[in-house]
């Protein structure tokens, strides 16, 4: 029940997937930008890129444990700890190359998920309000957004399940970071760089504000967007 707006995409396929949000997302988002947010999750399952992600992470994690074992290997003396080092090396090597590779896929992937939300929806305002939203949450409260209830999603073993990353890395680790900067989608979205919009509460939303969150003329339906899975069952 986060007051962060964010949210994620889970499952191996159509029969196992599941899409959530977050409270902050049902509070300050109008009707057009929870159909953004739910069509770029649905675009992560139409695509298979759940699949392709935990494949990734897993392939990671596994390249952890072997430097982890090396480093167990390490505490004992004799040619033991030569074997070791010469594992944790590997185990190093690999791990740093596949954070590497499932960075560059995910932020990859996130794009084209921003691109299909908005083709889906035939609406740059529905997802472009989101992430603009949450540029607004990072600039008036950056501790509360990274911090607050995220517990267990601030691990970069799942941070590319996210529609949003929580936090951003140091300078020099920018290169495994998995997601491109929220100005970057942005910018890709609607062509030139857009101003953070407000965070008022959808229900204390003045009149006009309730009108401009209905859906976009000719949008497709959130029920429709589910179809194209039949293509991959």
């Amino acid at each position: 029940r986060t007051d962060a707006i964010n949210a994620f995409a889970a499952g191996w396929d159509a029969q196992d997937a599941v899409v959530a949000v977050t409270q902050g997302a049902l509070d300050h988002l109008t009707r057009e930008e929870l159909q953004g947010m739910v069509a770029h999750e649905l675009s992560h399952l139409h695509e298979g890129d759940t699949r392709l992600k935990m494949r990734l992470a897993g392939m990671v994690f596994g390249l952890e444990l072997v430097y982890n074992f090396g480093e167990e290997m390490r505490e004992r003396r004799g040619l033991a700890w030569w074997f070791g080092s010469a594992i944790m090396l590997a185990g190093l090597a690999g791990w740093v190359t596949g954070r590497m590779l499932k960075a560059a896929v995910s932020r990859q992937r996130e794009h084209l998920a921003d691109a299909r939300a908005v083709q889906w929806t035939r609406s740059r305002d529905g997802l472009g309000g989101v992430l603009r939203k949450v540029m607004a949450q990072r600039r008036d409260t950056p501790a509360g957004y990274e911090q607050r209830g995220h517990t267990g999603l601030d691990h970069p073993t799942v941070q590319h399940m996210l529609l949003v990353d929580v936090g951003s890395l140091r300078a020099l680790q920018r290169w495994l970071d998995s997601h491109p900067t929220l100005d970057e989608r942005v910018q890709r979205i609607y062509g030139r760089r857009m101003q953070p919009l407000p965070l008022t509460p959808v229900n204390e939303a003045p009149e006009p504000a309730r009108r401009s969150g209905s859906v976009a003329p000719g949008a497709v339906s959130l029920a429709s967007l589910v179809d194209p899975f039949a293509r991959h069952t």
